[in-house]
């Protein structure tokens, strides 16, 4: 099976979920600075999911070039994925309307980390799918910056409880580990090929 509606489907799907976040932003009541200042939280919250959504977005990207073929453990693993994803625009809304307050920035971190996980449950299935890809396989190896996410993740909703900032500050630490896109696949796979 082709990948080319799965990745239409996908890169649909992100754009609508960024569409959905700017759309939440509000128009200041004001024409001065000081009117943007009760809007600084939504804003905040909004940088920092639309930067989740690019590097999902980049390395899904990145991923998708590498594979060949698809099934439909792929496409279910992928539409997991996109659940997750879609539910960032609710999570960053709510984050930023509270001011950060603790259960906004738990479930916040638990949509993260559940997005984490099917991201790598993606990346587990492409690459069971494409076993003969030894590129693909080598260049994941034991993936342990996904590894690595979720369980700063996990840290993060624990110590959200303690100071919600906390948790903000590591979820920022995570999109800090994958802003650039993961060079793993391009090493091995993409650039070979050019």
């Amino acid at each position: 099976m082709g990948k080319s509606r799965m990745e239409a489907f996908s890169d649909g799907v992100l754009a609508i979920i960024l569409t959905i976040m700017v759309l939440e932003l509000k128009v200041p009541h004001g024409d001065d600075l000081s009117s943007l200042k009760p809007l600084l939280p939504f804003f905040l919250s909004y940088i920092l999911s639309f930067i989740y959504i690019g590097i999902y977005w980049n390395n899904h990207h990145h991923l998708l070039h590498a594979v060949q073929q698809i099934n439909g453990k792929v496409l279910w693993a992928n539409n997991h994925l996109l659940f997750w994803l879609s539910l960032i625009p609710f999570s960053t809304g709510w984050m930023g309307e509270n001011h950060f307050t603790t259960l906004p920035v738990v479930i916040y971190g638990i949509i993260l980390m559940m997005a984490g996980i099917a991201y790598y449950v993606l990346v587990k299935v492409l690459v069971n799918q494409n076993i003969h890809n030894v590129k693909l396989a080598k260049a994941i190896g034991n993936d342990k910056k996904g590894k690595l996410s979720v369980i700063i993740y996990f840290v993060a909703i624990l110590l959200s409880f303690v100071h919600s900032y906390i948790g903000c500050w590591l979820y920022i630490l995570v999109a800090t580990i994958w802003l650039i896109p993961d060079k793993r696949i391009e090493k091995e796979i993409i650039n070979k090929e050019e």
